[in-house]
């Protein structure tokens, strides 16, 4: 199956006391990640050289639908230094349900680097809310047909 690869920035406010990306800013990175690879945008918007992948859904304001994050969870595996180029964020559908689907991801060095290091490995809940009855909604035909050619096996964690 394919992934969806997001090229992802650190900024120098990422970067702790330790000198790696702080925990609660890998949040960010996923966050950046997954709204290039889920939100709809406006091609006015977006330059060629954005690199950003086709949205799978349409969760942007004005949409219909948020998408909002029931759980989170996320295993680091190296400490990421403070990086000029982007890192490469993989995800993929791990897991579609009635109203949601659970988006797997590998946070890996950036690509062209040598050696390959994978840094992060993460999950994310996303439910399919409604925003005029802020309810969840199921997910359409289009939307399931949208994410079937990233649905493979999910995150594998290292402790259970």
């Amino acid at each position: 199956m394919a992934r969806l690869h997001a090229p992802v920035r650190i900024r120098w406010s990422d970067i702790d006391a330790y000198g790696h990306v702080n925990n609660s800013a890998m949040l960010r990175l996923l966050e950046e990640a997954r709204i290039a690879g889920f939100w709809g945008h406006d091609p006015a918007d977006v330059a060629p050289e954005d690199d950003l992948p086709d949205p799978i859904i349409d969760g942007r304001p004005g949409s219909g639908t948020m998408t909002v994050i029931a759980a989170q969870r996320l295993e680091y595996l190296a400490s990421i230094p403070y990086l000029r180029r982007p890192l490469d964020v993989q995800m993929w559908i791990g897991r579609i349900g009635g109203a949601s689907i659970d988006v797997s991801y590998e946070i890996w060095s950036p690509v062209g680097v040598e050696p390959q290091v994978l840094y992060t490995r993460a999950t994310t809940a996303l439910v399919m809310v409604d925003a005029a009855s802020n309810r969840p909604r199921r997910l359409s035909e289009a939307e399931r047909a949208a994410c079937a050619p990233f649905v493979e096996a999910p995150v594998q964690f290292s402790r259970p």
